[in-house]
């Protein structure tokens, strides 16, 4: 089996949460939502190692963290930076040789499955570059701003629900691809929201395999209510 490494970018602020504590050290069924993530990612016995970006302040103190957490495997604490972009360059730039497939997830998606990764490591290895996503629900239209004062916006264009997908995490690449597309990026100075956004600038196709709702991104203080319902929903059906 080749070597896969994961990277768990956990630098943010989390200022849209309206808390104190960096999201990534929120609290999930007693445990930082970093620890809870690593914990599924660690489900996968297909990956060999673990990369966590995190703030410089909080390097110590997880290192220490998740030391504790006896997974067999390396897990090495690496100092963010100012995005996540440069996070996961940071952490991409500490991949050993003989990885062949990088996996970014969010630090703040805790509720990613074992099954979810191992569909997108598979595509990644098929194709070189692979998301997990789910289809766009709602109607989706694209706009432009006006000067009018309270946020107005003027509607452009509507998309077909049926060309759109809701970016989530995994997301997995062929390291030397992955390499390539933040040289490309550093060199012309783009940043992208997503890895994938990255990897499309090299005209390299990114497959999509199946998501799903539960797999959220804590971003606003009513997602870890809806976290910890999903968690208690799973518990019940298994």
């Amino acid at each position: 089996m080749s070597r896969v490494a994961a990277i768990l970018p956990a630098a943010g602020l989390g200022t849209r949460m309206g808390a104190e504590t960096p999201k990534q050290f929120l609290e999930l069924d007693h445990l930082p939502l970093v620890v809870f993530t690593l914990r599924r990612l660690a489900a996968c016995a297909e990956i060999s190692e673990f990369l966590i970006a995190t703030l410089a302040e909080e390097e110590t103190a997880l290192s220490e963290r998740v030391a504790k957490e006896k997974l067999g495997r390396p897990v090495r604490v690496v100092r963010g930076g100012g995005t996540r972009q440069e996070s996961v360059g940071k952490a991409l730039a500490e991949v050993g040789e003989g990885v062949e497939i990088v996996v970014v997830h969010d630090a703040v998606r805790p509720l990613v499955s074992r099954e979810q990764i191992e569909r997108v490591l598979a595509a990644a290895r098929e194709h070189g570059a692979a998301i997990v996503g789910i289809p766009a629900l709602d109607t989706v239209k694209e706009v432009k701003r006006t000067s009018q004062p309270g946020d107005v916006a003027l509607i452009t264009a509507t998309i077909p629900r049926e060309r759109i997908v809701l970016a989530q995490t995994p997301q997995a690449f062929r390291t030397e691809l992955l390499r390539d597309a933040y040289a490309l990026a550093a060199r012309d100075g783009f940043t992208a929201s997503d890895e994938a956004g990255l990897v499309e600038r090299l005209d390299h196709d990114v497959y999509v395999v199946a998501g799903s709702i539960c797999n959220l991104k804590i971003t606003r203080p009513g997602d870890m209510e809806l976290a910890r319902f999903y968690l208690e929903q799973e518990r019940k059906s298994n």
